[in-house]
């Protein structure tokens, strides 16, 4: 479903990425683990069109995004949680859920509601809290509220930048749980992190990123200890 190859990013004169190529395949959780300025963010944000690249190119479902401006990634059905969560602090959760899908509420609106159904099911404390601003949730339930407005437009592909970050254990655990709910759904999942142990309970597939440059990718068996290393690099 998503292809990287030889993917250059710079900032300047700044190499964030050098060559970097992974696969993520249709049903598949992969997760891109490296330390603090590794390059993950980058990654993400190339594929989602904010970060221009300098050399490669990257494939989604068939699409060469090289030319491809950042909406119209979202249309062709890629879906984005930010790392560090990024709410919209001033509307109610079920607003926040419902910004990142207006136009396809317009275009389909059974299947969007169908959908907002499904999340709030899904995710009972959405429900609980579907007309309570955002800003008056935990870090733990604001990144629910993040991915369930990432998969509110229902999308081929979901990237999770770091959904982890900053979280105590037990939110840790409930933000795992929702992943779970997604595989279940039988959506893709690309997900970066530093945190590896938790995120290693997740995927089928890891690629570690260090200094720009992939250094190893297996199945989690095969890069389980490399991971676990890089975590407290």
């Amino acid at each position: 479903m998503l292809k990287i190859e030889s993917l250059r990013v710079r900032y300047g004169g700044i190499v964030a990425l050098h060559d970097v190529s992974l696969e993520v395949r249709h049903g598949e959780t992969v997760l891109l683990v490296g330390s603090n300025g590794a390059g993950k963010s980058s990654l993400i944000n190339s594929v989602i069109g904010l970060v221009p690249s300098a050399g490669g190119r990257i494939v989604f479902d068939g699409h060469d995004l090289s030319a491809v401006p950042c909406a119209r990634r979202a249309r062709l059905g890629i879906g984005y949680s930010p790392e560090g969560r990024k709410v919209f602090p001033s509307l109610t959760v079920r607003e926040n859920i419902r910004s990142s899908s207006l136009e396809l509420a317009r275009a389909r609106r059974r299947p969007a509601e169908e959908n907002l159904a499904w999340i709030l099911d899904t995710f009972p404390i959405l429900a609980e809290r579907a007309d309570q601003p955002a800003n008056q949730l935990s870090g733990g339930q604001q990144q629910v509220v993040a991915i369930a407005r990432a998969v509110s437009t229902m999308p081929k592909l979901l990237l999770l930048d770091e959904p982890f970050l900053g979280l105590a254990p037990v939110w840790i655990g409930h933000v795992s749980d929702a992943i779970r709910e997604l595989q279940r759904r039988g959506t893709t999942i690309l997900m970066t992190e530093q945190m590896a142990r938790p995120a290693l309970k997740l995927v089928d597939r890891a690629y570690v990123l260090r200094g720009g440059e992939i250094r190893r990718c297996g199945t989690v068996d095969e890069i389980r200890d490399v991971a676990l290393a890089e975590e407290y690099l």
